[in-house]
C-alpha cells in the first residue's frame, strides 16, 4: 500500500513538472507586435488663449459741466447711430448762445452803418475793417456757443450696446466726466500669442494663401458657429515670452460675444517631417510618458519620450526617437524591462491605416 501511495504522488510530481515546462515553453513562444516610428507631413489643431474686443469699443465722456438732466438709455440696451443717450441741463448754454446772438446782431448793424459812412467818406477804410473783424469775431462766439449747446445732448457715435451708467438723474457731471462706454459688437476681434517657430510656419505656408481660418471655443467649451480669419500680426515680438500677437476677425451676428470675453482660438498648425507613433504603443507612469524599445539582442528596455502633440490616435513626439527604433506595440502591460521577447516587425504605414479604418 505504501508502495502504491509513493508511485501516485511520483506520477503526480511528474505530470505537473511537466506542464509547467509546456507552460513555459509556451509562454517562450508568444510573438509580440513591433513597428517603428514613422515620419510625414501632417497638420493639427492647436489651442491658444484669446481676449476678445470688439471692433469699437469707446468711452462716451460729458463735453459739458453741469446737471444730468436726462437719461433716454439703460444699461445692455442697442442703440442707433445718432441717437440721445444723456442730456445735461443746457440753461447755461442757451444764455450763452443768446448773449452770441445779440453781440453777433449788433456786430452786424455797427457793420452796416460803417459801410455807410464809409461809402461818404466819412469814416476810414480802417474802420471799416474793424467791424468786418468784430462781425467776424461775434459770428465765432454764436458758432461756439452753439457747439457748447450741442454738448449738452450726448449722442452715439455708431450703433453700439451700452455699457454701465455710473450717474444717476441730477448729479453733477464735470466737464470731461465718464458717463457709460459704447461697445460695436456686430463683429469681434479675438488676439491671441503665437511663437516665433509657429509664426515663421504661418508665414511660409499660409501667408500667400491669405488670412487662415480659425475656430473659437468659448468658455463653456462649445466651439462658435461662424468661423474667423486671422488678418493682422503685430510688427514686432515681446522680448519677454518670444511670442507676436495675432488678431482674428469674427461675424457676431447673434450679439453673443462681449468686449472682454475669453475663449480659445483653435488654428491648424501644419507639421513637416513629423515623428509619428500609436498612441497605443505608450503607457504612462507619474504622468510621464514611456515606450518599450526593442534592442538589438531582442531585449525590452524603457524609454521616456516627449509628446509635442496628439492627433486622433496617434502621437507626435520629440527627438527621444529615431525613424528606426523598434518599439513594442502589443502586449505592454505583459513584459517588463530587459525581458527578452520574440517578435514581428509590423510596417508603421501599415498600423496607421488599420488604426484609422478602426476609428471609421
Amino acid at each position: 500500500m505504501k508502495r502504491n501511495v509513493m508511485f501516485l504522488a511520483l506520477s503526480v510530481l511528474l505530470y505537473v513538472t511537466g506542464c509547467t515546462s509546456k507552460k513555459e515553453e509556451k509562454e517562450e513562444e508568444v510573438t509580440y507586435a513591433v513597428t517603428t516610428p514613422l515620419k510625414i507631413d501632417t497638420s493639427y489643431t492647436k489651442e491658444y488663449v484669446s481676449q476678445i474686443k470688439s471692433v469699437r469699443n469707446i468711452e462716451i465722456h460729458g463735453q459739458e459741466k453741469g446737471y444730468l438732466q436726462n437719461i433716454y438709455v439703460d444699461e445692455g440696451q442697442h442703440v442707433n447711430a445718432g441717437q440721445v443717450l444723456f442730456k445735461i441741463m443746457p440753461r447755461m448754454a442757451q444764455a450763452e448762445l443768446l448773449k452770441a446772438q445779440a453781440e453777433t446782431k449788433a456786430a452786424e448793424i455797427e457793420l452796416e452803418n460803417t459801410k455807410l459812412l464809409s461809402d461818404k467818406n466819412v469814416v476810414s477804410k480802417n474802420e471799416l475793417a474793424m467791424a468786418k473783424a468784430k462781425l467776424q469775431s461775434a459770428n465765432a462766439e454764436t458758432s461756439m456757443a452753439k457747439m457748447h449747446l450741442a454738448f449738452t445732448e450726448i449722442r452715439a457715435p455708431f450703433a453700439g450696446t451700452i455699457d454701465r451708467i455710473p450717474f444717476k438723474l441730477g448729479s453733477l457731471v464735470d466737464e470731461g466726466a465718464l458717463l457709460t462706454s459704447l461697445s460695436d459688437n456686430s463683429q469681434v476681434f479675438a488676439y491671441f500669442n503665437v511663437s516665433e517657430p509657429e509664426y515663421l510656419t504661418y508665414q511660409s505656408t499660409v501667408k500667400a494663401k491669405g488670412g487662415q481660418e480659425v475656430g473659437l471655443l468659448l468658455a463653456n467649451n462649445e466651439v462658435l458657429k461662424s468661423k474667423g480669419k486671422v488678418e493682422v500680426i503685430e510688427s514686432e515680438f515681446n522680448n519677454e515670452t518670444g511670442n507676436i500677437a495675432f488678431r482674428a476677425r469674427f461675424n457676431n451676428p447673434d450679439n453673443l460675444l462681449r468686449n472682454g470675453e475669453t475663449g480659445k482660438i483653435q488654428m491648424v498648425v501644419p507639421l513637416k517631417n513629423a515623428l509619428v507613433i500609436p498612441q497605443k504603443a505608450t503607457y504612462e507612469i507619474q504622468d510621464k510618458t514611456y515606450v518599450f524599445v526593442v534592442g538589438n539582442d531582442n531585449k525590452v528596455h524603457s524609454r521616456e519620450i516627449t509628446i509635442v502633440t496628439e492627433i486622433p490616435d496617434l502621437y507626435i513626439v520629440g527627438t527621444d526617437l529615431k525613424e528606426g527604433d523598434k518599439i513594442l506595440l502589443e502586449g505592454i502591460q505583459k513584459v517588463k524591462d530587459g525581458d527578452k521577447i520574440k517578435y514581428k516587425l509590423s510596417n508603421p504605414k501599415d498600423v496607421i491605416n488599420q488604426l484609422r479604418l478602426a476609428a471609421e
